[in-house]
Parts: structure tokens; C-alpha cells; sequence
């Protein structure tokens, strides 16, 4: 074997050495940045809405699934379901219950609120349909029957825990949840959230005095400390007398509900 053989040999297996490391440095790093994951935590107060299939946290909105069953007694279930229970007695408002047409059919409800609300200076109105879920997983709707019609014409239909289901078979709260507020937790506690973020409490404070119309802002809320904020956060309170619930439009931007 002459020198010149040898020489190119060389070079070849040099050539070859050096090429190794070059195609590993290559691939660990793509390997590495494809297995790369994260998870945000759920804030425990949202651990309240017991009646929901999933919750979780992007880190800018909570994301709430519910197949909008409520967990208690309505003559809106069938009759074969085993929370049917017929009624006869009186409703919210003072009326005697008179059942509608319609009953509760199973939904499939994703809600996207945010997890850090803030207030919004357009105060978008709320709209007919959802406006926000309670801790069993009903939707809460806003003081209209309709288009600017009072929800005067259809309390007689609000069972005895003062809900309902619309044509689609959706059942939801306008007013005080009452099996939630008598059975569930209490006057004062935490009801649910709006689609803002903001939370929900039921007619009374947790001192036992009633929340009055006149004690809220023109949003149905204010802002003080609640046993579940204790640095205090603005939150809306269901009353007796009209709007209920929700008056003027959102307090903060709201964020999305789909069926």
C-alpha cells in the first residue's frame, strides 16, 4: 500500500469521526422542544361548581363544560327520570306554579370566563340565553323573558326551585337558585359566576342582613370582602325585586358561552 492510499484512508475515516457528533447535535434539540409541556392550576374557589363535567385553566380563561342537569326535583324531568316529581304549590313572585310545555333535555355548555376579571368600561349588555353558570351547573339568564319583555309573564312556570327549561329543553335560573340557597349552601354563599369572571352570592350578606336593590350599583353588584375573596372583589347578588340578578350590562368583559 503506497503513501497516497494511505493519505485518502486517512481523510475518509477523519471525515467519517467528525460527522457523528454533527448529526446528533442536530436531532436532540428538536426531539427535546416537541416533549415540552405545561399545566396552570385551577384556582380552588371554581372546585365549588360541583355540577360541572370538566374545569380547567389556560391561564387566561377558566373553562367550564356542564351537561346542564340540575340536581334536584322538577316537573321538567320525565316522568320515567327519577328526579320527576309533579307540583301544584307556589312559585317565585307569589304565583302558583303552571308547568310549561317544555322539558329538560340534556345539554352540551362550554363556558370561557376569565380567570383574573377586571371592569370593563363598555359594560356590554347581557344577552338573552346564558349570562353565566351556577355551582350545579345551571346556566344563569338575565331579567328578560324575551326581547324587552319583563320576566313578569312567565314566573308562574319557575318550579319550586324557581327554574325552568326553554324550547330547546335548556333549563336555567333567573332568579334566586333556590334549591342552592336552601339546600346546597346558604343565603349568603357563593352561587356561581357571570360570564365576566365576577362571582355570583346569594339575597343576603354573610352577617344575615337582606342585600336591597338600593345597596347595589346599577350593574347589581359592589365590592367588599367574601369569605371566599378575602381581599375583597366586586360580585353581584341576586334580589327579589327586578333586575334580579344583573341590571345595566356586564361589570367586566365577558367572556364566551357555546352550546
Amino acid at each position: 500500500m503506497n503513501f497516497l492510499t494511505i493519505f485518502y484512508i486517512f481523510i475518509i475515516l477523519l471525515i467519517y469521526v467528525d460527522s457523528e457528533p454533527i448529526t446528533k447535535t442536530m436531532i436532540i434539540p428538536t426531539t427535546t422542544s416537541t416533549t415540552t409541556t405545561s399545566s396552570v392550576a385551577v384556582p380552588a374557589v371554581y372546585a365549588k361548581i360541583y355540577g360541572a363535567t370538566s374545569i380547567t385553566n389556560d391561564g387566561t380563561f377558566i373553562t367550564i363544560k356542564t351537561k346542564d342537569l340540575p340536581d334536584h326535583k322538577s316537573p321538567y324531568y320525565a316522568t320515567s327520570n327519577a328526579l320527576y316529581e309533579a307540583y301544584s304549590g307556589p312559585t317565585f313572585g307569589g304565583y302558583t306554579f303552571n308547568k310549561n310545555p317544555n322539558s329538560i333535555i340534556e345539554q352540551s355548555g362550554t363556558f370561557k370566563i376569565p380567570v383574573n376579571p377586571k371592569v370593563d368600561a363598555a359594560h356590554a349588555a347581557t344577552p338573552l340565553g346564558p349570562i353565566g353558570i351556577s355551582l350545579n351547573g345551571v346556566p344563569f339568564f338575565n331579567q328578560y323573558a324575551g326581547p324587552a319583555q319583563p320576566l313578569t309573564g312567565e314566573m308562574a312556570s319557575f318550579d319550586k326551585y324557581y327554574g325552568h327549561p326553554q324550547q330547546s329543553g335548556m333549563y336555567h335560573y333567573h332568579v334566586e337558585p333556590l334549591y342552592l340557597t336552601t339546600v346546597k349552601t346558604t343565603k349568603s354563599g357563593l352561587l356561581g359566576f357571570l360570564l365576566d369572571g365576577f362571582p355570583v352570592y346569594g339575597p343576603q350578606e354573610e352577617d344575615g342582613s337582606i342585600v336591597s336593590n338600593s345597596g347595589l350599583d346599577v350593574y347589581h353588584g359592589h365590592t367588599h370582602k367574601t369569605i371566599d375573596y378575602p381581599s375583597g372583589i366586586y360580585h353581584y347578588h341576586f334580589t327579589p325585586e327586578a333586575p334580579y340578578l344583573n341590571g345595566s350590562g356586564f361589570y367586566g368583559t365577558p367572556g364566551t358561552v357555546s352550546q
